[in-house]
């Protein structure tokens, strides 16, 4: 009677679920976690942050923006066109690239010039087609600069399977002017949104490790007054 009993205490105990452990819970949610993350940054948002004054005023020194890396994906059939949310690059349109000459750094710009377009400025207007372009997002302080290669430049053809790209603050940028225009192959993706935003100096990324680590040290005691929140989660137009 007694091994009876027992057997039927083995089978019922046999037949419970299994439950794994805290342990194993956490470490397959922090990889589950680590893969998202990773497959997020490798085809549809990267993280980036703004070194210099060459967008100003659109982007700001010490602006960190998300780009979106799936838009500009190429695609074999029109279907995909229609149903998933990808386009081609438009006049306007402010991109993250590799620089051509060192693709292991992410520039931005703005487009201005698409394959086929005659680009011109003429003492700082842009021309696109000969057409007179409105740049709403470019002071015109920021046309005039003292260099007159700056202010009139052109006309110019843009290649097929490149943009021309110019920033916004066209006193301050080395863009397609100086270095050329971008190939398509090197785009990264669109700049979408500003999600935070902190006053820092130019260039800051180029800081001694020693000087990186005073500079976080810096930016969590001066956090509340020198983060600029009005900024944050505003689109970049």
């Amino acid at each position: 009677m007694g091994s009876r009993t027992g057997y039927s205490d083995d089978r019922e105990r046999d037949g419970e679920p299994y439950r794994k452990s805290v342990l194993r819970d956490y470490a397959e949610t922090i990889l589950v976690c680590v893969i998202f993350v990773i497959f997020t940054r490798a085809f549809i948002f990267q993280q980036s942050k703004i070194p210099s004054g060459s967008m100003m005023d659109t982007l700001l020194i010490g602006d960190y923006i998300m780009v979106n890396r799936f838009l500009y994906a190429p695609t074999s059939f029109d279907w995909e066109r229609s149903i998933l949310p990808v386009r081609d690059v438009r006049h306007g349109d402010v991109i993250v690239f590799k620089f051509p000459s060192e693709p292991e750094t992410d520039y931005i710009k703005r487009v201005v010039g698409l394959p086929g377009d005659m680009v011109e400025l003429r003492n700082g207007a842009l021309f696109v087609n000969g057409i007179y372009r409105e740049e709403p997002y470019v002071q015109e302080a920021y046309r005039l600069g003292d260099d007159a290669r700056g202010r009139n430049y052109g006309p110019t053809r843009v290649e097929q399977g490149n943009y021309f790209v110019m920033g916004d603050h066209r006193n301050r940028s080395s863009d397609s002017r100086v270095w050329g225009q971008v190939n398509q192959d090197l785009l990264k993706g669109r700049a979408l949104l500003i999600w935070y935003s902190y006053e820092e100096q130019e260039n800051s990324h180029q800081l001694s490790a020693g000087a990186q680590v005073r500079s976080w040290g810096s930016k969590f005691i001066h956090f509340f007054t020198k983060s600029r929140f009005s900024r944050c989660f505003t689109l970049i137009r």
